[in-house]
């Protein structure tokens, strides 16, 4: 029984000696490790200095005085060069058509003369052939009728020529009408326009 007691006794101061170390070992590195970080901070503080500077604040500098100055000389641009090289143009050449033929139109021919004004009578047209003047033969027979002349006038006024235009019928009627009317009628000498033809017509009826 007593060699089991100092057995045991043994094996306690064995472990007790060992849970010393292992103690003193946890000790140590706690006490390191806390010693490492205590003086890690001690440093970071004595090392970091805040330091501020003074900002100081610079007046503004004065305004530039404004100086007339004199306008820079006009200056001409420089000459447009062109660099550019354009292909030579190309010519074509075009045979126009043969020009038209000219085709000259007749002179437009002139306006005619107007009408030349009728011969105006001197003396009363209803003179020329009177019912005296009826011939008898045909005043016999008691022919009537009508009979259209045209007579020519001369330069004095004068009948130049009688043109029976429309007969009566009975010829002693028509040339009794050139015979009297060439005695009788007196015209205005033609001038100033008026032509030198008059025509007119003479009705022969019995008289009552």
């Amino acid at each position: 029984m007593a060699y089991v007691d100092q057995s045991m006794s043994g094996n306690r101061v064995t472990a007790l000696i060992i849970v010393a170390l292992i103690h003193i070992v946890l000790g140590y590195a706690l006490v390191t490790g806390l010693a490492y970080e205590a003086a890690k901070k001690v440093i970071q503080r004595v090392t970091t200095v805040d330091i501020k500077e003074e900002v100081k604040e610079e007046e503004p500098p004065p305004p530039p005085k404004k100086v007339d100055l004199p306008p820079p000389p006009p200056v001409a641009p420089p000459p447009k060069i062109n660099v550019a090289v354009a292909p030579p143009p190309i010519q074509t050449v075009t045979t126009p058509p043969p020009p038209a033929p000219i085709v000259l139109a007749p002179p437009a021919p002139a306006p005619p003369p107007p009408p030349p004004k009728p011969a105006t009578p001197r003396n009363d047209p209803g003179s020329w052939a009177t019912p005296n003047d009826y011939p008898s033969r045909a005043l016999r027979e008691e022919r009537t009728g009508t009979t259209g002349f045209r007579v020519t006038i001369d330069d004095n006024g004068r009948v130049a020529n009688c043109t029976i235009t429309s007969s009566s019928g009975h010829s002693d009627l028509d040339e009794a009408t050139c015979k009297f009317v060439t005695r009788r009628a007196r015209f205005r000498k033609p001038s100033d326009g008026y032509g030198s033809v008059y025509s007119n017509r003479v009705r022969w009826v019995i008289p009552e």
